[in-house]
């Protein structure tokens, strides 16, 4: 069964009785090169264990499961589970995990699953969890690298640079932890039914060692939620809104950075935020 050919599709979702859900974010590949790009670039061998996050009928699972030493797959909808029995039935190296990833202990299922094994994610995920669910695998820093299927804004934002208007808190995040690359872009004829946006491939091979050096990590993020609270204004208006400091002290520790007094926080690096977290601690303990 050709599970990204259309009429395959129909058939078997028919013969299950299942129909789309627009709540879960349900769109299936109907472009087979889709996942076999995919699961090439997530470089998934016979030494790597791969967690897969909503599998649906199994296009980018069976391409993963030719490939890795075992396939661990989580779905949210029971309706699919007597359909990945069918589709995936051939695999033995397959698991499925009934239920939903944001509630699961990434950290034991690990354990359980892919001991000896190199733990890699890769999956096409349903973009309603892209950013609370990537925000914390990179921060468990269980996976040697994220492969994922997902909004082509959302990775454009995860890749972007300084100054640019999709650069943000979550691409300085996405960055600290990973070296994201964009592998290719996905239209939405790919997929059924068809999304309303385009979609895109990011790969995500995880740092060994932070690419700056910092005091604190949890002051390097409040620095950086407060640089981006409100973007249109400076970067010293911006900063009132995270530390109990007078303007004229948060200058101080911008200027201290080198950097320009009226700067804008979209305009700053992960080294400069790394700088200016540490200046703003000290202002904090001058206190």
């Amino acid at each position: 069964m050709d599970l990204c050919n259309r009429n395959h599709i129909q058939s078997l979702l028919s013969r299950h009785g299942f129909h789309f859900s627009k709540a879960l974010g349900q769109n299936f590949l109907i472009d087979g090169s889709v996942p076999l790009r995919i699961a090439e670039g997530c470089g998934a061998d016979e030494r790597c264990g791969v967690l897969e996050i909503g599998p649906g009928i199994g296009p980018l699972t069976q391409q993963l499961a030719q490939r890795a030493a075992k396939v661990v797959s989580v779905e949210l909808d029971r309706r699919l589970y007597p359909v990945l029995a069918e589709t995936m039935g051939e695999f033995d190296n397959f698991t499925l995990v009934e239920g939903d990833i944001m509630k699961c202990d990434l950290a034991a299922l690990v354990e359980e699953h892919f001991g000896g094994l190199r733990p890699i994610l890769c999956a096409n995920l349903p973009y309603n969890i892209t950013t609370p669910l990537l925000t914390r695998v990179v921060e468990s820093g269980l996976f040697d690298s994220v492969t994922v299927l997902i909004q082509k804004e959302v990775a454009q934002r995860i890749c972007a640079r300084p100054g640019t208007a999709d650069y943000g808190a979550f691409s300085l995040l996405m960055q600290y932890y990973t070296e994201p690359q964009m592998l290719f872009t996905v239209p939405n004829t790919c997929f059924l039914p068809p999304p309303k946006v385009t979609s895109a491939v990011i790969h995500c091979p995880t740092r060994k060692e932070p690419p700056v050096e910092v005091k604190s990590e949890a002051s390097l993020w409040r620095a950086v939620k407060a640089g981006f609270a409100q973007r249109r204004k400076t970067l010293v208006n911006s900063l009132q809104s995270g530390y109990p400091l007078p303007k004229d002290a948060l200058a101080e520790a911008i200027t201290a950075c080198g950097l320009p007094a009226d700067v804008r926080g979209e305009k700053l690096s992960l080294a400069d935020y790394a700088r200016l977290a540490d200046a703003l601690d000290a202002k904090l303990a001058e206190q």
